[in-house]
Protein backbone atom coordinates (compact mmCIF):
# COMPACT_ATOMS: atom_id res chain seq x y z
CA UNK A 1 0.00 0.00 0.00
CA UNK A 2 0.98 3.30 -0.96
CA UNK A 3 1.99 5.70 1.85
CA UNK A 4 -0.24 8.83 0.51
CA UNK A 5 1.30 11.24 3.01
CA UNK A 6 4.38 10.44 1.98
CA UNK A 7 3.36 11.30 -1.72
CA UNK A 8 2.08 14.83 -0.56
CA UNK A 9 5.08 15.24 1.40
CA UNK A 10 7.63 14.71 -1.15
CA UNK A 11 5.61 16.84 -3.81
CA UNK A 12 4.99 19.55 -1.35
CA UNK A 13 9.37 19.22 -0.76
CA UNK A 14 10.02 19.40 -4.27
CA UNK A 15 6.94 22.45 -5.10
CA UNK A 16 9.40 24.12 -2.29
CA UNK A 17 6.39 24.73 -0.18
CA UNK A 18 8.29 24.82 2.87
CA UNK A 19 10.65 27.47 1.46
CA UNK A 20 11.13 30.93 2.99
CA UNK A 21 10.35 32.52 -0.18
CA UNK A 22 8.71 30.98 -3.27
CA UNK A 23 10.74 33.03 -5.69
CA UNK A 24 12.64 36.54 -5.90
CA UNK A 25 11.75 39.39 -8.69
CA UNK A 26 13.91 42.44 -9.30
CA UNK A 27 15.89 42.13 -6.22
CA UNK A 28 12.88 41.62 -3.74
CA UNK A 29 12.03 37.92 -2.07
CA UNK A 30 8.55 37.28 -2.43
CA UNK A 31 6.60 34.78 -0.25
CA UNK A 32 4.45 31.90 -0.65
CA UNK A 33 1.81 33.90 0.80
CA UNK A 34 2.44 37.05 -0.99
CA UNK A 35 2.51 35.25 -3.93
CA UNK A 36 -0.86 33.63 -3.52
CA UNK A 37 -2.34 36.79 -2.27
CA UNK A 38 -0.50 38.70 -5.29
CA UNK A 39 -2.45 36.16 -7.99
CA UNK A 40 -5.38 36.17 -6.20
CA UNK A 41 -5.78 40.59 -6.27
CA UNK A 42 -4.78 40.01 -9.92
CA UNK A 43 -7.48 37.63 -10.40
CA UNK A 44 -9.93 38.82 -9.15
CA UNK A 45 -11.17 42.78 -10.54
CA UNK A 46 -10.62 45.00 -7.27
CA UNK A 47 -11.23 42.60 -4.16
CA UNK A 48 -11.97 43.58 -1.09
CA UNK A 49 -9.51 42.98 1.58
CA UNK A 50 -12.35 40.44 3.35
CA UNK A 51 -12.28 38.33 -0.40
CA UNK A 52 -8.99 37.77 -0.51
CA UNK A 53 -8.36 36.57 3.05
CA UNK A 54 -11.57 34.37 2.60
CA UNK A 55 -10.62 32.82 -0.68
CA UNK A 56 -7.09 32.12 0.88
CA UNK A 57 -8.56 30.45 4.20
CA UNK A 58 -6.72 33.56 6.14
CA UNK A 59 -7.77 35.03 9.49
CA UNK A 60 -8.37 39.03 8.70
CA UNK A 61 -5.53 39.87 11.19
CA UNK A 62 -2.48 37.50 9.93
CA UNK A 63 -3.72 38.92 6.33
CA UNK A 64 -3.51 42.42 7.07
CA UNK A 65 -0.19 42.33 8.10
CA UNK A 66 0.75 40.62 4.64
CA UNK A 67 -1.11 43.03 3.05
CA UNK A 68 0.85 46.24 4.91
CA UNK A 69 4.05 44.07 4.12
CA UNK A 70 3.12 44.15 0.25
CA UNK A 71 2.42 47.83 0.72
CA UNK A 72 5.88 49.12 1.66
CA UNK A 73 7.07 46.50 -1.01
CA UNK A 74 5.17 49.12 -3.21
CA UNK A 75 3.64 45.63 -4.71
CA UNK A 76 -0.35 46.10 -3.37
CA UNK A 77 -1.94 49.56 -3.58
CA UNK A 78 -4.98 49.64 -0.28
CA UNK A 79 -8.00 52.32 -1.24
CA UNK A 80 -11.19 53.00 0.67
CA UNK A 81 -14.31 51.60 -1.02
CA UNK A 82 -16.41 54.85 -2.69
CA UNK A 83 -19.71 53.10 -1.01
CA UNK A 84 -18.64 51.51 2.00
CA UNK A 85 -15.70 53.74 3.63
CA UNK A 86 -14.82 50.62 6.08
CA UNK A 87 -14.20 48.18 3.53
CA UNK A 88 -10.54 48.49 1.46
CA UNK A 89 -10.04 47.07 -1.54
CA UNK A 90 -7.01 45.54 -3.36
CA UNK A 91 -5.38 46.32 -6.45
CA UNK A 92 -1.75 45.55 -8.13
CA UNK A 93 0.76 48.61 -8.53
CA UNK A 94 2.55 48.70 -11.47
CA UNK A 95 5.39 47.04 -9.82
CA UNK A 96 2.67 44.77 -8.64
CA UNK A 97 1.49 43.84 -11.82
CA UNK A 98 5.44 43.49 -12.95
CA UNK A 99 6.60 41.23 -10.05
CA UNK A 100 2.63 38.87 -10.49
CA UNK A 101 3.34 37.96 -14.00
CA UNK A 102 6.83 37.29 -13.42
CA UNK A 103 5.88 34.80 -10.92
CA UNK A 104 3.54 33.37 -12.96
CA UNK A 105 6.04 33.15 -15.98
CA UNK A 106 8.46 31.44 -13.49
CA UNK A 107 5.89 28.94 -12.35
CA UNK A 108 4.14 28.44 -15.52
CA UNK A 109 7.65 27.43 -17.25
CA UNK A 110 8.31 25.18 -14.36
CA UNK A 111 5.13 22.65 -14.24
CA UNK A 112 6.31 23.07 -18.72
CA UNK A 113 9.09 21.07 -17.60
CA UNK A 114 7.21 18.68 -15.11
CA UNK A 115 5.33 18.18 -17.83
CA UNK A 116 7.84 17.74 -20.68
CA UNK A 117 8.85 14.49 -18.68
CA UNK A 118 5.51 13.03 -19.00
CA UNK A 119 3.63 12.03 -22.36
CA UNK A 120 0.41 14.47 -23.49
CA UNK A 121 -1.64 11.36 -21.86
CA UNK A 122 0.25 11.05 -18.26
CA UNK A 123 -0.21 14.94 -18.51
CA UNK A 124 -3.98 14.92 -19.20
CA UNK A 125 -4.28 12.00 -16.18
CA UNK A 126 -2.62 14.27 -14.13
CA UNK A 127 -4.29 17.37 -14.52
CA UNK A 128 -8.00 15.16 -14.20
CA UNK A 129 -6.56 13.88 -10.66
CA UNK A 130 -5.88 17.17 -9.51
CA UNK A 131 -9.13 18.19 -10.45
CA UNK A 132 -10.73 15.41 -8.97
CA UNK A 133 -8.71 16.11 -5.79
CA UNK A 134 -9.47 19.77 -5.49
CA UNK A 135 -13.40 18.94 -6.08
CA UNK A 136 -13.05 16.43 -3.62
CA UNK A 137 -11.02 18.89 -1.40
CA UNK A 138 -13.48 21.13 -1.36
CA UNK A 139 -16.54 18.79 -0.42
CA UNK A 140 -14.11 18.70 2.99
CA UNK A 141 -15.39 20.45 6.43
CA UNK A 142 -11.65 20.33 7.26
CA UNK A 143 -10.59 22.21 4.13
CA UNK A 144 -8.24 24.81 4.27
CA UNK A 145 -7.46 24.51 8.27
CA UNK A 146 -4.75 23.82 10.40
CA UNK A 147 -4.73 20.26 11.13
CA UNK A 148 -6.03 19.27 14.69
Amino acid sequence: MENTRELFQIMTRRFGLLNKNCCTVGGVDISLVQSHILYEIDRQHHPSMQQIAETLGTDITTFSRQIQSLIKLNLVKKTPDASDRRVYTLSLTVEGKYVASNIDQQMNAYLDEIFSYMSEFEKDMVIRSIKLMNEAMAKSDRCCRPVK
